[in-house]
């Protein structure tokens, strides 16, 4: 079937879509692609060699989309590598407007998506150019100014464009973006998160095995030892994981990952943020910054296997640890992420196992076959899955998530998998009580339905279980609970579509071959019969209680409600599937079931006799001749009956019974179309008889009927979905439970097409001229005036024609009229291209087509001048225009439904283990149909005829009629019509701004909102207003305006104010820069030229002429310019509209909004437009002074002169050769760079030989090969002009801020406040101080001078805001300025700075923080030595009180925290100044020197090639910091806070100042704790002790400070990572502490444990001396004197046991039953009045601590009973009667017992011997209080 495709075609085609080849026109299809590609490749390949990228490209590229819409991949390699080629040279075209770029890219990606059909030796693509463009649109530098308007879905569309495009990178790119990017990785810098998602983003993972030398091999080491030395989630460890994942799923078995496993898995379970432990306090960090659960299941995927089988064990103890967390009990924010982690974990295995054992071998790497996945591999996969999945079926998320996730692992392990789902599902269906577990578990059969029925080897006796779940179901159809009737609906479809319902119980006899399981299934197919007949019984009960009278008042509505229709829905596709596979004597009894119940009641059509008559449709659907044979003769008796005596024909309600069988009657004839023509004069008799009915309900049920003879007989539609090819009826050689389950075979589909013979379109066209014309001459005829009909006539008429229009759409051709010419104008030419739809049009007959268009045109005008208050008319004829567009057989929303649902069905059963289109033959029908139905609804680049142009024209005048609700009706039909045909809108644009022209007196108010909404369009369709393109645009936008002076607008209404809100508002949304510069470089025509001559099938437009270039050049050109004078007209039209005085305000704002939107970064504004900008800066409304901000700082851009840079190489600079290997951090080449006091340049020959590097990430990590410097001042443009040197533009700006009274009136201005309270520093307002310094030097200085020292000395914070605003520009302004001014700028800057600082207050500190921090971000901070040698003077002097020392503190941070680790002098003079300080009485200073304190140590990190660092680092400041502290160390006693805050005079002994320095190191380590990137442990440890010793146990609020500090310390520092050499460590130190003589001590040490193992589950279960240690360590505790400890020593025992760290095992078992059977002393008798003794003796302890340890056992498997449980509980239960406090543990632990088996106690009673039962029920009723 597949060989003889080339010779018609002449090429082999890459990958077509297969299921073309089935449908009933198949042959033809070849030569149509042929022809359409050969038009596309000819018309593409001119328009790019002609430069005319608009219409010609873009016209041509959108119909190859198409083309692979309609035909897949249906082109030759050679084409495919060259259309690729093309579209990467256009998207890449610097200049190109973005959202071409966008539309480009989204083809291109399109095109790369199958990667196996092209491999890397096919083609090549270099990463530069999309590196480049990622830079200039996700980095853009113009963005923020409102230079540049991005859509946007502009970044995930280039993000998409890079992964299709990664795998045909050249070999050398992996080294070339190391060399480009590695220079980015500072930790501490912004460009880290930069460069490591380039990383994630470009690196290329699919090299071939011999090119990993040059590929991941020269990065892998390098960043899995960063990811492993990262510890708080910075944000860029979501990127490293991400691109490991992908590292891994692309190279299974050539990358040793066993050493990181624990590593891996113990962040996986960190990144859930799990809530551990009795004291819950998570650190935010990781609430933000948490993995990607989707790469996360594709790294552990791809880590299963293998020989060491290492990863299975870890994931077996990740679903061990958190499997309690998936029990139905436990909710919250992280369920969530559990549950995609269960549903995508299993699919990706099943994906992994497809592409290991199925999937064609593609030129990607194979794996292996030594780590492929072995059938163990598999089990013990799926049996680690097994708890968590069954749990989680009954999710407060719902069952989805596992049912989604049983299904694939059903695929891989049916007989593990099924088994239990069926143990719940079978009680499920008993309980009445529990709806929500039926529903839970029958979604979950669903999805195991196809790996149940089909058996197989591995499950041979699922299917025996089919029919009693079939038969259990039937009790869920019941009338009364909705969600149980839809999912057994689905359910019972589910498997009846796997299960051809014959029966074969006869085999029984007559074969002898049978296995024992087919024997049953034969014996069980008896009751088939059984099972149908009961479910009609069920469904016919449904219909009795829902018929209207039972279910609505008389008032209420006659529509079906929302939830009826979806169980009519449900009601008839289930049945109408259980008849398809049905054999027909089963079909034959259900056939005559239906039909009695449908003939001897007589339903209401709106409920209840929809549904009967859909059961009656499926059944007359699946066998024609047989049902028509019962259905139609009644009906039509029955019929003709009533209708005899004349006056029925006039009645205004009908009688029921007539409804009754005309609705039957139009649902059966929805059937085959030859098989109605037997009827086809009683039913034509019918239709003459009802037709003209006077009742509305009786001829709408006429008109149905009608419209589904035609359909049936004219449309081309499959006519049966069983799922055998050829149905049951055949002798049955085959026994059909062979087909159980079985998938379609693509090739052997066998559909049976019902394509429409001559008979029956002549029959159609019999109807059609019988009953269609005369009402086509009767509406003309009123039309004309010559006839009166009332209004009910005319929509009786109206609805008669519309109905014959549906029904025979698909016979009558398109309209037909003269193409308009010269919309656009383009040298290629842009015909549409029909596809054909296996209808050959009969040019012979009437089109009614045309005859209907132009009655309704007649009619429409007519209505109109005489009764426009006859809006049902309307309606109709609006519908009917509607379809004389668009309709050519089916309607695009019914097109989307079916896709959508068709979809579903498919993810619902499908089988992504084998693949291969392995579908139900019923999916697979009814995809080809889809296609079919594709191919009708194609509609690209209609042409725009006059027929259509007239049309619309009369849709936009019911668009702006009088009644709204016909106005919104027209508007959205006129919305379609727009979309479909090319260029229409600009033929449409003028008529509708007619109506907003205020020179037009005659417009009504209801013309002019119909007009505006005409311009908004719909959500999803075409904005008039708002289409990218200059020509539409300059005439819109004006037009908008100027509407404000129409006299048809009025402010007073609210609902146009409303309307021009949200047309602003969505031009504001919507709007994309528009391109000015429309160039083709020539790399793109040369692939073009080959596309062009390339293989078949050949263009047939010839290649572009010399004359035909250069004139496309011309107008190339010419485009460019015309571009150019557009934009400078429309901003022109905006400024005038604005200059007029009766403009009302708010169409001032709205052009003002139009103005800002037109600032461009390569195009600079108009003179006239910065004028106005410039003097709006002073305007009266807030509104307008902020866009007039933001545009000036925008203008600033556009006037700033480009400095010139020069590359330098970094060895030049700092004349030492830079060192081989990685090493980063401070070395002796970047020393240079860093601050020192020494070598400042204080002196202009110092400023001119120092080479200043701006940007922080330079030189940390490694040295780019060239650095891009300022090139010498001489070279620069010229600084100081004077006005005569300026430009026109840079003129008016400089006049108006050289005016004094303009700026006085501007700093007035800015120095308001706007929302009180709520302001804050503006970035917008910095960059417009910024671009006013750096343009025109310090020209303004003298001006604003004065004011800056009013506004520093006045302590309101909205002029302290506006002083800090223009200081921060001030200072990043003058990067380019000469020495001497610099200098001059400093001298007046300081004592600025030293008043603003002595005036801080709570208001404003935050804004001198982002001040200095502003004016400090990359700069070279020997700049700005200045500054910081001010801000050093004395952070903390007292002065002004702690407030004022807290706020520089938090100043000085701001600015040198931006400088990260260039500064390190500077950190070490400040911590030398802060170290005497610590011991700040106020907690203001000491939470600001904490934070402080973290900046200064964030560069001590511990990274791999880092050399230590010379700024401060932690160990030593730690020694020191011990030392001060040794008194609180060696004392025994507790430790007090001092309340006492005033600075008392005198010293203070050692202690008091210990505890205070404490107080602050609190603060230290709790800051620190989010921000670093490592936690230095060995240091933290030494501070534990003392921490341990100061915690409080008990969560109480009225502590003091200090131990709520040492808390959250505990706390925090507990969930740190550690490393297994770490380990050791961290356990020594809590078990000093456990021997410590403070219980709270020893009880904080339990609960730190808890968190701490939990948080490093892995890493400590990978080291076994480790877990000894734990273990020792917690039973030790259990024996604690202090009852408190022992009890939290048991619920960490029970803690590590249900998360199977520890586990239960005999020795344990023993050491407690052993400890338990310590003997009590006998209770001495005590001499009255001696003192009590309270001190338990020894043995009381241990004894207790031996129940304590049963019970955590028994504790720590809440969910299930396990083996050893019952022997465990009756040891427990002996010590009920002992002394307290162990007889108050035995109940608790009952207690607890029964709370959490109560729900399934039936499963676990099985565990336990009758003699144990027995024992336990006494134990667990509570006892009787009446006894």
């Amino acid at each position: 079937m597949k060989t003889d495709v080339p010779d018609k075609l002449g090429f082999a085609p890459q990958k077509d879509i297969a299921y073309n080849k089935l449908l009933p026109y198949a042959d033809r299809l070849d030569e149509e692609s042929n022809d359409i590609l050969g038009k596309i490749k000819g018309n593409l390949g001119r328009a790019v060699q002609l430069r005319e990228i608009w219409p010609g490209v873009l016209f041509w590229t959108r119909k190859l989309s198409t083309y692979m819409r309609l035909y897949g991949r249906k082109f030759s390699k050679e084409d495919h590598v060259l259309f690729i080629k093309l579209l990467y040279e256009l998207v890449t075209i610097p200049k190109l407007e973005i959202s071409m770029m966008q539309g480009l890219a989204r083809l291109l990606i399109n095109l790369l998506k199958k990667r196996a059909l092209l491999s890397r030796e096919d083609l090549e693509l270099p990463w530069r150019p999309l590196y480049e463009l990622q830079e200039r649109i996700l980095y853009s530098k113009t963005e923020h100014l409102g230079l540049n308007w991005f859509p946007n879905s502009v970044e995930s569309v280039l993000k998409t464009l890079v992964k299709s495009c990664r795998p045909y990178f050249p070999d050398s790119a992996t080294q070339e973006m190391l060399e480009e990017w590695r220079p980015l990785l500072c930790p501490f810098d912004v460009t880290m998160q930069r460069a490591i998602s380039y990383f994630e983003l470009f690196l290329p993972t699919t090299l071939p095995p011999e090119l990993h030398h040059i590929g991941f091999k020269l990065w892998f080491d390098e960043l899995i030892n960063l990811w492993v030395s990262v510890q708080n989630l910075p944000g860029w460890e979501v990127h490293l994981v991400n691109l490991f994942a992908r590292l891994a799923n692309d190279n299974i078995g050539y990358i040793d990952w066993d050493p990181y496993i624990p590593k891996i898995f113990t962040r996986i379970l960190r990144s859930l943020n799990l809530p551990v432990g009795t004291s819950q306090m998570l650190v935010t960090r990781y609430v933000t910054n948490a993995y990607d659960i989707s790469h996360v299941v594709l790294w552990v995927s791809s880590l299963l296997g293998g020989p060491s089988k290492q990863a299975q064990a870890q994931l077996s103890g990740l679903f061990n640890s958190i499997t309690s967390f998936f029990h139905p009990s436990n909710h919250g924010r992280w369920l969530m992420k559990l549950m995609k982690l269960l549903q995508r974990l299993p699919a990706s295995v099943v994906r992994r196992l497809h592409r290991e054992r199925y999937r064609k071998p593609t030129w990607l790497t194979p794996i292996p076959s030594s780590h492929k996945l072995t059938e163990q591999d598999i089990t013990d996969f799926v049996q680690s899955m097994m708890q968590p999945v069954l749990l989680a079926m009954f999710s407060k998320t719902g069952s989805l998530d596992a049912a989604h996730a049983l299904q694939n692992l059903a695929l891989m392990r049916p007989e593990l998998v099924i088994p239990p789902v069926l143990e719940k599902t079978y009680p499920a269906m008993e309980t009445l009580t529990e709806p929500h577990q039926l529903t839970a578990t029958l979604s979950c059969m669903i999805g195991v339905a196809r790996s149940l029925v089909s058996g197989g080897q591995r499950y041979p006796e699922g299917p025996t279980h089919m029919l009693p779940l079939l038969m259990r179901a039937l009790p869920g159809v019941d009338p009364n609970d909705f969600s149980k009737c839809m999912i057994t609906f689905q359910f019972i479809a589910t498997f009846v579509t796997l299960v051809p319902l014959v029966d074969c119980s006869f085999a029984l006899h007559e074969r002898t071959d049978l296995t024992e399981v087919e024997r049953e299934m034969c014996s069980a197919s008896a009751e088939f019969e059984d099972f149908v007949l009961q479910f009609m019984d069920r469904c016919f009960a449904l219909i009795d209680s829902s018929t209207l009278e039972q279910t609505r008042e008389e008032t209420e509505t006659e529509k079906m409600t929302h939830l009826e229709s979806l169980v009519e829905l449900g009601l008839s596709s289930t049945f109408s599937t259980i008849l398809t596979q049905c054999s027909l004597d089963i079909f034959k009894v259900a056939l005559e079931k239906v039909f009695n119940f449908a003939t001897t009641n007589i339903f209401e059509t709106r409920v209840a006799g929809r549904m009967v008559a859909d059961m009656c449709r499926a059944a007359s659907k699946c066998h024609p001749a047989e049902s028509l044979k019962l259905f139609v003769p009644h009906c039509c008796n029955a019929i003709n009956q009533i209708v005899v005596n004349e006056e029925v024909l006039n009645e205004e309600e009908l009688d029921k019974e007539l409804l009754w069988n005309l609705q039957l009657l139009s649902e059966v004839t929805r059937v085959d179309g030859d098989k109605i023509l037997p009827y086809r004069s009683q039913l034509v008799q019918i239709l003459q008889l009802t037709l003209h009915l006077k009742c509305k309900q009786g001829y709408s049920l006429a008109c149905n009927l009608l419209h589904h003879i035609l359909r049936s007989t004219v449309l081309i539609y499959p006519t049966e979905y069983c799922s055998v090819p050829g149905g049951f009826q055949q002798p049955i050689t085959d026994l059909p439970i062979k087909d159980w389950g079985r998938p379609g075979d693509l090739w052997k589909l066998d559909i049976q097409w019902h394509v429409p013979c001559v008979e029956e379109t002549s029959f159609a066209f019999y109807v059609l001229d019988l009953i269609l014309q005369p009402e086509l001459q009767r509406l003309q005829r009123f039309a004309k005036g010559e006839q009166d009909m009332s209004r009910d006539d005319v929509l009786q008429s109206l609805s008669i024609v519309q109905h014959c229009l549906l029904g025979a759409g698909s016979l009558m051709p398109p309209l037909k009229g003269e193409p308009i010419p010269e919309l656009v104008h383009s040298m290629v030419n842009l015909d549409e291209t029909t596809l054909y739809t296996g209808i050959e049009y009969d040019e012979s007959r009437e089109n009614y087509r045309d005859a209907i268009c132009s009655v309704m045109r007649q009619l429409l005008h007519y209505i109109l001048e005489h009764s426009e208050d006859d809006t049902k008319s309307l309606f109709s004829i609006i519908k009917i225009i509607s379809d004389l567009l668009h309709f050519k057989g089916s309607h695009k929303h019914e097109f989307d439904s079916r896709w959508k649902s068709f979809n579903l069905v498919k993810k619902s059963m499908e089988n992504r283990l084998h693949g291969k289109k392995k579908h139900i033959r019923a999916l697979l029908i009814d995809r080809v149909m889809l296609q079919h139905e594709l191919r009708k609804l194609t509609v690209e680049g209609c042409q725009y005829r006059s027929i259509h142009q007239e049309l619309m024209r009369d849709l936009l005048r019911l668009s702006t009629s009088t009644y709204s609700q016909v106005r919104s009706r027209a508007q959205n039909v006129l919305f379609t019509a727009l979309g479909t045909y090319n260029f229409c809108c600009r033929d449409l644009i003028p008529h509708v701004l007619q109506f907003l022209n205020p020179d037009s007196r005659s417009v009504t108010q209801q013309q002019f909102k119909g007009a505006l909404y005409c311009l908004l369009g719909n959500h999803s369709g075409v904005c008039l207003a708002n289409l990218h393109d200059w020509e539409c645009i300059s005439l819109t936008w004006p037009a908008v305006v100027r509407s404000g002076l129409s006299s048809a607008m009025s402010l007073e209404k609210p609902s146009i104010v409303r309307l021009f809100d949200d047309l602003a508002d969505k031009i504001h949304r919507q709007y994309e820069t528009i391109g000015i510069d429309f160039s083709i470089p020539d790399e793109c025509r040369t692939v073009a030229k080959r596309l062009m001559v390339a293989g078949s099938p050949f263009p047939k437009d010839p290649v572009p002429s010399e004359e035909e270039v250069t004139d496309g050049l011309r107008r190339q050109e010419l485009k460019n310019s015309d571009s150019v004078e557009k934009y400078k007209k429309l901003v022109g039209d905006l400024l005038d509209c604005l200059s007029n005085r009766n403009m009302p305000w708010k169409f001032e704002h709205i052009s003002i909004g139009f103005l800002s939107l037109l600032l461009r970064d390569d195009h600079q504004l108009p003179a006239p437009a910065v004028l106005f900008f410039v003097k709006s800066l002073n305007h009266d409304s807030l509104l307008v002074r902020k866009v007039a901000i933001s545009a000036v700082a925008g203008i600033m851009k556009q006037l700033k002169r480009p400095h010139k840079k020069v590359p330098v190489t970094p060895q030049e600079l700092c004349e030492l050769k830079e060192e081989s290997g990685m090493i980063a951090g401070d070395r002796s080449d970047n020393q240079w760079l860093q601050y020192h006091s020494s070598s400042l340049p204080r002196t202009q020959k110092d400023w001119e030989h120092c080479v200043f590097v701006e940007k922080t990430h330079w030189g940390y990590y490694s040295w780019p090969r060239k650095l891009m410097m300022y090139a010498p001042p001489e070279e620069q443009p010229k600084q100081d002009l004077t006005r005569e040197e300026m430009t026109e533009r840079e003129q008016i700006i400089y006049d108006h801020f050289s005016d004094p009274v303009f700026v006085s009136q501007l700093i007035e201005f800015l120095s308001l406040e706007d929302r009180k309270g709520k302001d804050k520093f503006s970035p917008r307002r910095f960059c417009l101080f910024k671009g006013l310094f750096r343009n025109y030097n310090d020209a303004f200085l003298p001006v604003l001078r004065p004011h800056m020292e009013r506004l520093v000395s006045d302590t309101h914070e909205s002029k302290q805001r506006c002083v800090a605003e223009i200081i921060s520009g001030l200072i990043r302004g003058c990067k380019h300025w000469s020495y001497a001014k610099v200098e001059h700028l400093w001298e007046l800057l300081c004592p600025l700075l030293r008043t603003a600082l002595s005036n801080i207050t709570v208001e404003t500190y935050a804004d001198w923080g982002t001040c200095i921090a502003t004016a400090c971000e990359s700069r070279d901070p020997r700049k700005l030595h200045w500054l910081f040698e001010m801000l050093m003077e004395s952070p903390v002097n007292g002065e002004g009180g702690s407030f004022v020392d807290a706020c520089r503190l938090y100043v000085l941070q701001g600015g040198l925290a931006q400088q990260e680790w260039r500064v390190p002098e500077l950190l070490h003079r400040l911590l030398q100044y802060l170290e005497p300080k610590l011991t700040q009485v106020y907690k203001n200073v000491r939470e600001r020197i904490g934070s402080v304190l973290t900046y200064i140590f964030m560069i001590d990190v511990n990274l791999p090639y880092t050399q230590p660092t010379t700024s401060p680092r932690i160990s030593d400041f730690t020694e020191r910091i011990l030392l001060r502290l040794k008194p609180l160390t060696e004392g025994d006693e507790e430790i007090q806070n001092h309340v006492v805050e005033e600075n008392e005079v005198g010293e203070q002994d050692e202690r008091t100042q210990a505890i205070k320095l404490l107080k602050t190191v609190l603060k230290w380590l709790i800051s620190s704790a989010g921000r670093s990137f490592s936690t230095p442990v060995p240091e933290q440890l030494q501070l534990l002790p003392l921490l341990f010793k100061i915690a409080p146990v008990e969560n109480d609020d009225s502590y003091d400070e200090m131990k709520r500090d040492a808390k959250t310390c505990l706390s925090l520092m507990s969930q740190g990572l550690l490393y297994t050499e770490q380990i050791p460590m961290v356990l020594s130190a809590l078990k000093e502490i456990a021997g410590s003589s403070s219980w709270h001590a020893r009880y904080t040490v339990l609960t730190y444990l808890q968190i701490m193992v939990f948080y490093n589950l892995f890493t400590f279960m990978s080291d076994q001396r480790a877990v000894a240690n734990v273990r020792a360590l917690v039973i030790q505790l259990l024996e604690d004197e202090q009852l408190e400890v022992r009890e939290m020593a048991a619920t960490t025992l029970s803690g590590f046991l249900q998360c199977n760290f520890l586990s239960m095992d005999a020795p344990m078992q023993a050491h407690f039953e052993a400890l338990c059977k310590t003997r009590l002393p006998k209770k001495r008798k005590r001499e009255l009045g001696s003192v009590v003794d309270t001190i338990p003796s020894a043995d009381l302890v241990r004894r207790h601590a031996g129940v304590l340890g049963l019970s955590a056992c028994i504790l720590s498997s809440p969910y299930d009973v396990p083996t050893w449980m019952p022997q465990l509980l009756m040891d427990l239960s002996a010590h009920l009667n002992d002394t307290q406090p162990i007889e108050m543990t035995v109940k608790k632990t009952l207690s607890n017992f029964r709370r959490t088996h109560h729900d399934n106690w039936q499963e676990h009673k099985q565990q336990f011997t009758d003699d144990q039962l027995l024992v336990l029920t006494d134990l667990l009723v509570s006892p009787c209080y009446y006894a």
